[in-house]
């Protein structure tokens, strides 16, 4: 049973100008312990898709399940199953890095003494034990990023979302966090879900890659296989892949997000 599966799942937002179909009939699939990439021109759908599959949005049509729990009908049930790293972040700049994750702990409904744990072999795992009781606003962008990942890791999710998780970082940095997503799916089975801009990226990482354009699912398979079908070669970049699928490159990684 997959860990992750939608069936005709949609969200329609009003405008002034008449309804948006960010996400219109989309059918997906994810196994237990994959790294999933979400491809897809700027407007695609991935990010409204995320924020259904992590019920920070109630979805307009269809249906869909995460670790076994319904989106609609147990939405609680589905919080406690995943994570979630946003493209911006969410940490308070005033406090200590330590206080932060034992925030998290706390939100989680930990005791004082489990969070504070919790806390210790967080920072332990992702290189942040160093860094505890520096303020966060001191920290670089890749430090910035790990602490999020972090503090979505807090309460051992089986699934772990993450929307544009190294965009703005140098290289070292997100070869780092490659590694990070690939010691979490190799030690814990973590299953992960990210969007990128970056088809390298995407390429090295994802087992397998889902390209979203116009709300839909409009091709998916493994990079190697998806660059052999539509760019006549294994061998060929994934950006001619993309290109034949979608007719348009993937907007620039430090492009403004849109809201879809």
């Amino acid at each position: 049973m997959p860990i992750i599966s939608t069936s005709g799942l949609a969200r329609t937002f009003t405008s002034k100008t008449g309804p948006v179909e960010a996400v219109r009939s989309l059918d997906m699939t994810v196994a237990t312990g994959e790294i999933v990439g979400l491809l897809g021109p700027n407007g695609a759908g991935k990010t409204t898709t995320l924020r259904m599959l992590t019920t920070l949005l109630a979805p307009t049509g269809g249906a869909a399940t995460v670790a076994g729990r319904d989106l609609v009908e147990d939405p609680a049930g589905v919080r406690e199953k995943c994570g979630y790293v946003a493209q911006s972040g969410a940490v308070d700049p005033h406090i200590s890095v330590r206080e932060e994750l034992v925030t998290q702990g706390r939100l989680y409904r930990l005791g004082k003494t489990a969070a504070v744990a919790r806390a210790s072999e967080l920072a332990d795992e992702l290189g942040l034990t160093e860094l505890l009781d520096r303020r966060t606003i001191t920290l670089s962008g890749g430090q910035r990023r790990r602490l999020d990942i972090a503090m979505g890791l807090t309460h051992r999710p089986a699934v772990l979302f993450l929307d544009e998780p190294t965009t703005g970082l140098d290289p070292g940095s997100r070869a780092d966090l490659w590694d990070l997503v690939r010691r979490l799916r190799d030690t814990y089975g973590t299953t992960v879900v990210l969007t990128t801009h970056y088809l390298d990226e995407a390429d090295a990482l994802a087992d397998r890659l889902v390209v979203i354009d116009g709300g839909r699912v409009v091709a998916e398979d493994a990079p190697a296989a998806l660059k052999s079908r539509y760019a006549g070669s294994s061998g060929a970049s994934l950006q001619e892949a993309f290109l034949a699928i979608t007719g348009r490159a993937p907007a620039p990684a430090d492009a403004a997000p849109v809201a879809v």
